[in-house]
């Protein structure tokens, strides 16, 4: 079964940086666009990064352009999220997923994985 297991998160400063990474197992990983979403406790879970099975195109959340970087490297299976810049805002949980585009033009994660928490510091 699919398998998504984030590593990387903790705590930070502001203007600090961390790397997020996300083992995928349990399904042909090179085939799938991924993405990043995280959520702070009492709100909702929000797209933040999207990546093509290829790497060839990528997408942010408005918030997070230009401060973080998705990126992939299908032969070890893994997804990945530069944070740099980081802000008190940013503090979350981020979950990564196997991701689509919405026919209204969104992301929706389908499988999950467990989440790594992100704390930024002020």
């Amino acid at each position: 079964q699919v398998q998504l297991v984030e590593s990387g998160g903790g705590l930070v400063q502001t203007g600090g940086s961390l790397r997020l990474s996300c083992a995928a197992s349990g399904f042909t990983f090179s085939s799938e666009s991924m993405g990043w979403f995280r959520q702070d406790p009492g709100k909702e879970r929000e797209f933040v990064a999207a990546i093509t099975w290829s790497g060839s195109i990528t997408d942010y959340v408005d918030s997070v352009k230009g401060r973080f970087t998705i990126s992939r490297d299908n032969d070890k299976n893994t997804l990945y999220l530069q944070l740099d810049s980081l802000k008190p805002e940013d503090t979350a949980i981020y979950y990564c997923a196997t991701t689509r585009r919405t026919l209204e033009g969104t992301f929706r994660g389908d499988s999950w994985g467990q989440g790594t928490q992100v704390t930024v510091s002020s």
